[in-house]
């Protein structure tokens, strides 16, 4: 097996040879623009690692892994048409550097070349790894749909907010796994099982992430701090807050989340001490000790050896108790 690095290395030099040069350039210049931006490619790398944890060439996965890939970022190009997002890894987003009209179709085409990418596999396993890629897709888009809900609902619960990472966060990262899996042609328990613990890393990656946003530092976390507070996104964190403060703190953490403000600074400050004040954070700690644990757990349940359980262990915690 290779190191994370080498297995990410990998995976880009294999897209770099993806590059679509057809017409219409208005529909494939913004698909090859998405995908050059880089990111961590968490997605691709987990279906090289975990094909190859079941004992089978990572060159066997790489065009499901350019296919999870591809998905991963056509839903990053429609969410910052609905975020009314500006910028996506440092630079303009694709409905801002050409408009949202070219945005939604270059989205739109993404997605079909998700699943023109799995026909390059023999037709029994193209249709295996298709069946779980729209079963994928389509909690990816009830995720997005409730994370939508949410930013006018009032009654949100914490349980309901967790349902929603796992359909938007969890199922991706789950299904990268599977899909390994599904190439190396292991056992469909193992199959349910690396699904499973993708869904419980998913989960505690997703509150990682909520919790970095405030409380993590700027210079390793390589964005703004607090970028959910000014855009009055509703994390965790918010809703765990709402279930402890008093009803009138409860008011005003609700009241200050329906504002948008040109000097932040006194609103980050005042829903920061409300956050501490009711515990949500290391509420928030807890819960993700508490999906590492699932996660392990079900790990030890796999059928393969402990040097491998102890390679996803180890992958696991490193995404999990990241800085950035």
């Amino acid at each position: 097996m290779y190191s994370i690095a080498q297995y990410t290395d990998f995976f880009i030099s294999y897209l770099e040879n993806q590059t679509i040069d057809k017409e219409p350039k208005n529909l494939y210049e913004p698909i090859n623009y998405i995908m050059s931006l880089g990111g961590k490619r968490l997605r691709p790398v987990l279906t090289l690692l975990t094909a190859e944890i079941f004992d089978t060439d990572y060159k066997l996965a790489l065009p499901a892994a350019l296919a999870i890939e591809v998905f991963h970022n056509s839903s990053l190009v429609h969410d910052d048409i609905i975020d009314e997002d500006p910028i996506r890894r440092g630079k303009p987003t694709v409905h801002k550097k050409w408009n949202t009209n070219i945005a939604i179709l270059a989205g739109d085409a993404m997605i079909i070349l998700t699943y023109h990418y799995l026909q390059s596999y023999e037709p029994n396993l193209a249709k295996t790894l298709t069946k779980a890629v729209v079963k994928m897709g389509i909690k990816v888009c009830e995720g997005q749909t409730w994370d939508v809900d949410f930013e006018t609902r009032q009654d949100v619960t914490v349980s309901e907010y967790l349902k929603m990472i796992e359909y938007k966060t969890g199922a991706l990262i789950a299904t990268s796994m599977k899909m390994g899996a599904i190439i190396a042609q292991t056992s469909p328990e193992n199959c349910d099982l690396i699904y499973k613990f993708g869904i419980n890393v998913g989960l505690a990656f997703q509150l990682q992430d909520d919790y970095l946003d405030l409380f993590g530092d700027t210079q390793t976390f390589g964005r703004r701090l607090c970028g959910d507070i000014i855009s009055n996104k509703k994390t965790y964190l918010y809703f765990k807050a709402l279930e402890i403060l008093s009803e009138t703190e409860k008011k005003q953490l609700m009241e200050l989340y329906t504002v948008r403000l040109d000097d932040n600074v006194k609103k980050i400050e005042t829903i920061t001490e409300l956050l501490l004040k009711s515990g949500a954070p290391d509420a928030t700690q807890e819960s993700i000790k508490k999906y590492t644990f699932k996660a392990s757990k079900i790990l030890g349940k796999i059928n393969i050896t402990e040097d491998k359980k102890a390679v996803l262990r180890a992958f696991a915690e490193s995404l999990i108790g990241r800085r950035v």
